[in-house]
């Protein structure tokens, strides 16, 4: 199992690390615009090999995409990040000619490979590598559901005082943060639903406080976020590459499911060896179909913004 991943930032270099750490995959490459970057990064993980005990092999290179050939899955972490105040969709202009460039130079060497989308604005960014690539939908995959459901059972535990791995609960929706869909109803502290432990008001707390996650991280470090982000590429690539059939929310193209056509958005979907292998249809109340469309409206209107 050979991984890609485009940018070697803060968000790459975590991703690289965790898969690294895992041990599931032969070889990471780390490639970046910056010279020397990738190379750095790449030479500083890999002299936490024998502390960390992998045997993954991570290479860093410059822009030099020859080096990617034959990856399995590539990541696309590329394009600058958010900044105090900046929205996800004032990003698009920058972001979505990088994104297009990069999607373009892994096909050329890789051209079997599976694309996990994490530059923002997340969804517009996964709708354009479905719009340019010409690659089957499955093999497409935008990584923001499986972040802001980690954020989401993070509040939880907090709000309950349990700990996270009795926690259950689940974000679909737009990944931004007025397009989030919390999935509260279902939420579940070890099957139990949490809203036998947690007011409404707490939970409606809870359901704000996931929203915000990104914006909330950012304002504390002047930066985007990078240790979850990371963790959760790592988790959606492993899916794959151990083809364990993990359900993940994670953006992908609808054609009718959900009611919903021609976007890319955060649903349940099962992820093997052929990257997305099911949508599942969750029976969604009057309020959640609501608010789902509602952010499917957000998107598709920051959908309109690319030059296609």
């Amino acid at each position: 199992m050979k991984v890609t991943v485009v940018g070697a930032g803060a968000v790459g270099a975590s991703c690289a690390e965790y898969i690294a750490i895992k041990d599931f995959a032969s070889e990471v490459v780390l490639l970046d615009i910056k010279e020397g970057f990738a190379e750095g990064k790449a030479m500083d993980l890999m002299q936490t090999a024998s502390l960390n005990g992998f045997d993954t092999k991570i290479t860093g290179v410059t822009n030099d995409y020859s080096k990617t050939a034959g990856s399995d899955v590539c990541v696309i972490t590329s394009g600058i990040p958010r900044k105090p105040g900046m929205t996800r969709e004032e990003l698009i202009g920058i972001n979505a000619g990088i994104v297009k460039t990069v999607t373009s130079s892994l096909l050329e060497h890789s051209p079997n490979t599976i694309i996990i989308v994490v530059s923002n604005p997340m969804d517009t960014m996964t709708y354009l590598v479905h719009k340019t690539s010409g690659l089957p939908k499955n093999r497409i995959i935008g990584m923001g559901g499986a972040l802001d459901s980690a954020r989401f059972k993070y509040r939880l535990a907090e709000a309950t005082g349990a700990p996270i791995s009795d926690i259950d609960g689940m974000v679909i929706g737009g990944h931004s943060d007025v397009g989030m869909v919390p999935l509260t109803r279902l939420a579940t502290r070890n099957s139990v639903p949490v809203s036998e432990f947690i007011s409404e008001e707490r939970m409606e707390q809870v359901k704000e406080d996931t929203k915000v996650g990104g914006a909330t991280l950012t304002k504390l470090l002047g930066t985007s976020a990078w240790y979850a982000p990371g963790a959760a590429v790592s988790g959606l690539v492993q899916a794959i590459a151990c083809d364990q059939k993990k359900i993940y929310p994670c953006s992908t193209l609808l054609e009718g499911e959900y009611g919903l056509s021609d976007l890319c958005i955060g649903v349940p979907v099962v992820l093997g060896k052929d990257g997305i292998e099911k949508i599942v249809e969750i029976e969604l109340n009057d309020k959640e179909k609501e608010l789902m469309a509602t952010s499917a409206e957000g998107v598709k209107k920051t959908n309109g913004l690319l030059e296609l």
